[in-house]
């Protein structure tokens, strides 16, 4: 069979499946919004109308920053993407600035003592968490670190386990260098890292949090640094959030927490909503009523949108399409979605 005749028998294959990828986008899309209505946020006014037990899933693009906020306490788990993710060979934005901005105006110290512009991460000092070592969940730990206006009192860091990793994400993504710089810039201020993960839940503030994925299993040997990643439940009476970090089905870390878990009220989709991710018998074990991407809705692979709205019928909001999200858990048992908190 010539050249040409195998190039037009795959165009006739190829096509009509991108335009079915196309309309199926298209149909998830639109099932989607009608799910959303009833959770549809109203604009972020930051006065604390719902309380002050909230999750910020800040707007970072496609890369995880997550403030949890309890009476005072603050916690801030994965940091968003740096200026200089190995990965990348030409200019981008990284996100450290909006970051540290946003922390310096949502964690400010109340007292009045300290003058502007300085800042505390509320007493006694803010609490940090890297799920794993990829550069758009750690990458700007180092800006935040060596911030003297941002207090940190400990840092949760699982060790590098190279074990996990595939080659490449040592030797062309330098994961191991990003973690020994953030271990580096903890040292130099004398904040006490614990890498030996607490498998019982613990309080904070009015939640109760729970990690999962403290020890990465050893069959997941090879798969990647992905299967390290630790996922946090997030727990406030009877209502309970998950953020799945860049847990997949991909690597068998779905398979292997999705038992564990249990029920969700909140999801926050593992890996930004690319493939491999939110296996719908995953989202059938979490059964969660409202899922957060951290994303833009554009780049959400259609099968994880398929999943979601077709399969398990949850609505789902992207931070980059809302400018930042914020998942209140009122008093009376509600979680209330905020949107736009970028804009203050």
């Amino acid at each position: 069979m010539d050249k040409t005749r195998i190039k037009k028998i795959a165009t006739w294959i190829i096509v009509p499946l991108m335009g079915a990828i196309f309309v199926l986008d298209i149909v998830t899309v639109a099932l989607g919004n009608a799910y959303c209505k009833p959770w549809t946020p109203q604009k972020e006014t930051f006065t604390y109308e719902y309380g002050n037990d909230r999750i910020h899933f800040l707007n970072t693009a496609n890369s995880d920053a997550i403030l949890i906020e309890s009476n005072g306490r603050f916690a801030l788990i994965d940091a968003g993407e740096g200026n200089n993710n190995p990965r990348r060979k030409t200019a981008y934005k990284g996100y450290e600035d909006e970051v540290r901005a946003y922390i310096k105006q949502v964690a400010a110290d109340g007292s009045g003592t300290a003058p502007p512009p300085f800042f505390l991460w509320a007493p006694p000092g803010g609490v940090i968490l890297g799920t794993h070592c990829h550069y758009d969940h750690i990458g700007a730990f180092h800006a935040i670190i060596t911030d003297p206006d941002i207090k940190i009192d400990k840092a949760y860091f699982k060790q590098l386990n190279p074990r996990t990793d595939k080659d490449y994400e040592i030797e062309r993504w330098k994961i191991d260098e990003t973690y020994s710089q953030i271990l580096s810039d903890l040292e130099a201020l004398g904040v006490p890292v614990i890498s030996d993960l607490p498998r019982e839940e613990f309080a904070f503030g009015d939640f109760t949090i729970k990690f999962f994925n403290t020890v990465t299993p050893p069959e997941l040997d090879g798969e990647g640094e992905n299967a390290a990643s630790v996922g946090v439940k997030v727990t406030k009476g009877e209502r309970t959030a998950f953020l799945a970090a860049d847990i997949t089905k991909s690597t068998g870390l779905e398979q292997l927490l999705g038992g564990q878990i249990g029920h969700v009220d909140l999801l926050k989709v593992g890996h930004h909503g690319y493939l491999g991710s939110s296996s719908a018998k995953f989202l059938k074990q979490l059964s969660p009523e409202v899922a957060i991407v951290t994303n833009q809705l554009g780049k959400v692979y259609p099968n994880v949108k398929w999943n979601l709205t077709m399969i398990a019928k949850v609505p789902f909001f992207a931070t980059y399409d809302h400018n930042g999200i914020i998942a209140s858990f009122t008093d009376d048992g509600r979680i209330v979605l905020t949107d736009r908190i970028h804009d203050y």
